[in-house]
């Protein structure tokens, strides 16, 4: 029998992921991943060019569902991004800046070998979220997901909804948006920020986070300074948030979550230095985040089908 499958696109900072999901057993469907590359400044025929053949390639699995495959879909973009039309809005954001205003839904269904009824683009963080959510059989009423890698991404879910308004959460559900000290968090947890703040210490540049905590995990004083002043921030500009909306599990993601041992105290001491009764909340560290976002771009599309 066919799987009974979602397909699905996952846009990352540097790749694409096209899979088929079997959201029965939460997990991808075997045979149907495809990963390419996304280069630096990728420009807007390269950027659709690379989801098409990553889609197609996923589309040419023998085991797909011919029906399943023309429903609906979903896809994990970062922000900022119209989901609801489909439109890239990157003005001046990095290594997407090239692609702001681009159609990207209406563009990209053309060169799909299978024309799908409908596109539903989510935010890659909210997709991770709902992954995690899923792949923990609903377990958690409130929970908060947390992606961590160049930037940070958040989350917050309340049964499995998405909450991006009210009281208590940050605006439009990010925790981006807020401050440390009077400036974004990002000046401060990033890769950009820490990557930066270690070579102000030392003189000497890092590449990227996986070098820093490398450096760190090797006894560098000055690496694990930074690193530990930077997650202890986090820890505390989350914290009034995590209590408002009493989430009872964070989900961490993102490719520093290899470094656990050396991210993970200094967040937790920084969570309960402002609240101790968020010792109680359960923290989960997924290094499958690319995984959890697929299956919760399939989540997402399975509910708009």
């Amino acid at each position: 029998m066919p799987l009974p499958v979602v397909p699905v696109l996952e846009v990352g900072g540097s790749h694409v992921t096209a899979a088929a999901v079997d959201l029965d057993r939460a997990r991808i469907a075997d045979g149907t991943r495809r990963r390419l590359p996304l280069t630096s400044g990728v420009g807007p025929e390269d950027f659709l060019a690379a989801l098409a053949e990553a889609a197609n390639g996923m589309l040419s699995a023998t085991a797909l569902d011919a029906r399943a495959v023309g429903g609906t879909w979903g896809i994990a973009v970062p922000g900022p991004f119209d989901y609801a039309h489909g439109i890239a809005r990157h003005q001046g954001v990095g290594k997407f800046a090239s692609l702001d205003g681009l159609a990207v839904g209406g563009l990209l269904t053309p060169r799909l070998n299978r024309r799908p009824a409908r596109l539903r683009f989510l935010n890659d963080a909210s997709a991770f979220a709902l992954g995690a959510w899923h792949a923990a059989h609903t377990q958690s009423r409130r929970l908060v997901a947390i992606t961590l890698g160049t930037g940070v991404g958040s989350a917050f879910l309340d049964r499995g909804t998405i909450v991006e308004d009210g009281p208590c959460v940050p605006p439009e559900g990010r925790v981006d948006l807020l401050t440390v000290d009077g400036r974004p968090l990002e000046d401060t947890v990033s890769t950009r920020a820490m990557t930066a703040h270690y070579a102000n210490r030392t003189g000497r540049s890092v590449d990227g986070l996986r070098e820093l905590t490398a450096l760190a995990a090797a006894d560098d004083v000055i690496a694990r300074e930074v690193i530990t002043s930077a997650l202890r921030a986090l820890g505390g500009a989350l914290a009034p948030w995590l209590t408002a909306f009493e989430a009872d599990t964070v989900a961490f993601g993102g490719s520093i979550t290899a470094a656990w041992p050396l991210i993970g105290p200094p967040l937790a001491a920084g969570l309960t230095h402002h609240d101790p009764r968020l010792r109680r909340l359960a923290l989960s560290v997924h290094d499958d985040g690319e995984d959890k976002a697929l299956l919760g771009a399939a989540v997402f599309a399975a509910r708009g089908a």
